[in-house]
């Protein structure tokens, strides 16, 4: 019998809940994958070293160590963890000037920043602020990874054409290229058209097909018989072989270079939290199945911890190689494991290939990556869908390619934030009418209209605090002042209302003293038990008399019939 196997839930430790309950009539698919997503990711994992700046080798530590780590420690069964195209453009913005490209310095820092990742992720675990992945909408993260692809695709235009470009930057790349573009190379733009041509040709016959894999063995046994360098086509060189070290980085350890590094890991720290928990629901939703965020965050901080110790860059949880595990068949991290057994053999036996790699090769699949971010598909949803969204969007990716990937990340957050305060800031609120069968039905306050003769009943639909209780105050104070006939009561429907603060008690103060000299009721319908507690804390129950708090309409209109009918 293919059962899986039972864990026991009382005892065992939070590790392998990516692997556990497995199926072992799975475990050839599962391998498969894991042969299949290597393929695909060996190519991928080495472009992004031009990326981030950092050797060769250093793409195949990332899927290594730190896959291995979450693979163990991580809560999704789906959710793949390596190199990533931000994190890798946040890297190279962040140390371009601090240390040369490539070298042992700037390797150096580029681990110290995944040590750093590490330990503000497992530090978000601690105190519970991973909701902050909440803080990049969806409409910004398109944007940023928009304006992510077209600085990384810009960015390898003078590799695919054999051109030296010096400087940093969009502006400074397109310029160099421009400035020397006579003095490009025709073999070395003839090798990247052929490796382009063979991944976008595999990819439209199937997906399946690993395109770049083929185009790298090809491109690499080419170099080999025809002796590309001697044709002034560059190649990579010697890569070493064996494992990594395992080392704290080596750096001049200060306060100072700490802080210098804080802004960049805290744009790296938002940017794993914001994709990698985005990744993880989408696929637990797929296959109706549960993860643990918490479990997550300890699996990613100790995967980038592994990334440090190993000698490599930050690593981050990437949808693209999510979705290419789960194609191949993948449904745990029996997969992944397997991608890092074959990865392991690579490294160890299979890096003296590489050196005749040119370098023109990996500018293609660097080229591609870039490419594949600029989502046109969701901007054209966005604009025929949020047209106000859609400029946050453009806004966001043109920081990202003009200014830089860092202040692009930061200035996504402070527009999502934006975003938020602009629709709490100005709520839709409503009137609520009586319908043709008696029930209750909302009109647009511009239609101000009286529930029963002398009953306002007006919805705020949204949680109440100081950016908008002047709409609070301005709309309440028109309602009273346009009425068609005396009020006797105002009602606020606080079905909507799940917070209200400081500012918002005073102001629900002031207007108990303003409908009070006009000899006006202020009640509440529909109010949450907690709501309730922060309106007794500002002292608006003590304020009104009687029964002011309804849990009902029926129980409203009752209390009001029985007090309009009462002598007077």
């Amino acid at each position: 019998m293919n059962e899986p196997l039972k864990q026991n839930t009382r005892t065992r430790l939070p590790v392998l809940q990516g692997v556990l309950p497995f199926d072992r009539s799975r475990l050839p698919t599962e391998i498969l994958a894991g042969l299949t997503f290597a393929c695909l990711a060996i190519p991928e994992v080495l472009g992004y070293t031009k990326i981030a700046g950092t050797p060769v080798v250093t793409g195949l530590y990332t899927i290594l160590i730190p896959m291995a780590l979450f693979a163990i420690f991580g809560s999704s069964r789906h959710l793949v963890v390596g190199a990533d195209s931000a994190t890798a453009a946040i890297t190279a913005s962040a140390l371009a000037g601090m240390a040369v490209s490539g070298s042992s310095e700037y390797l150096a820092l580029a681990s110290l920043l995944a040590l750093m990742a590490a330990v503000l992720l497992i530090v978000a675990r601690l105190v519970g602020v991973g909701f902050l992945a909440d803080f990049l909408s969806r409409t910004v993260l398109v944007g940023f990874l928009t304006g992510v692809g077209i600085q990384v695709a810009i960015g390898d235009l003078p590799g695919l054409i054999g051109l030296q470009v010096s400087g940093h930057g969009v502006l400074a790349k397109l310029q160099g290229t421009y400035q020397n573009i006579n003095q490009f190379s025709l073999p070395t733009l003839t090798v990247a058209a052929a490796v382009l041509a063979i991944v976008v040709g595999c990819a439209r016959v199937s997906k399946k097909i690993p395109g770049p894999l083929i185009a790298i063995l090809g491109v690499i046994l080419c170099s080999w018989a025809f002796q590309f360098d001697n044709m002034g086509i560059g190649v990579l060189g010697t890569v070493p072989s064996g494992l990594p070290s395992l080392s704290i980085p080596n750096v001049d350890w200060s306060w100072a270079l700490i802080k210098q590094l804080l802004p960049t890991a805290a744009s790296i720290f938002i940017v794993i939290l914001a994709q990698s928990a985005a990744t993880s629901r989408a696929y637990a939703a797929r296959y109706d199945e549960k993860f643990n965020e918490n479990t997550d965050l300890i699996g990613l901080g100790l995967a980038n911890l592994g990334a440090a110790f190993s000698g490599t860059f930050v690593i981050n949880g990437s949808p693209t190689k999510t979705e290419m595990v789960a194609s191949a068949g993948g449904q745990s991290q029996i997969a992944q494991l397997t991608t890092v057994v074959i990865v392991l053999l690579v490294i160890l036996f299979l890096t003296a290939p590489l050196a005749f790699l040119p370098n023109a090769a990996l500018s293609a699949i660097v080229f591609l990556i870039g490419i594949k971010l600029i989502d046109i598909a969701a901007l054209r949803q966005i604009f025929r869908q949020a047209r106000s969204e859609f400029w946050i969007a453009i806004g966001t990716a043109a920081v990202v390619v003009i200014v830089g990937v860092e202040q692009g990340i930061l200035f996504a957050m402070v527009l999502s934030l934006i975003d938020h305060t602009r629709r709490g800031y100005r709520p839709k609120n409503s009137v609520i009418v009586k319908n043709d069968s008696g029930g209750w039905h909302s009109k647009a306050l511009t239609e101000p209209t009286q529930f029963a003769p002398g009953l306002v009943i007006y919805r705020f639909s949204h949680s109440l605090y100081y950016a908008n209780t002047q709409r609070l105050s301005d709309e309440v104070t028109s309602l009273v002042q346009n009425a068609a006939s005396p009020i006797r009561w105002f009602c606020l429907d606080a079905s909507a209302v799940d917070d209200v603060d400081f500012t918002a008690g005073y102001t629900l103060r002031s207007l108990h003293e303003i409908l009070s000299a006009q000899d006006i009721r202020l009640v509440f319908v529909f109010v949450e038990p907690d709501v309730k507690t922060e309106l007794d804390r500002y002292g608006i129950t003590a304020l009104v008399t009687g029964q002011a708090y309804f849990d009902s309409g029926n129980d409203l209109l009752q209390a009001y019939h029985d007090q309009a009918e009462a002598p007077a």
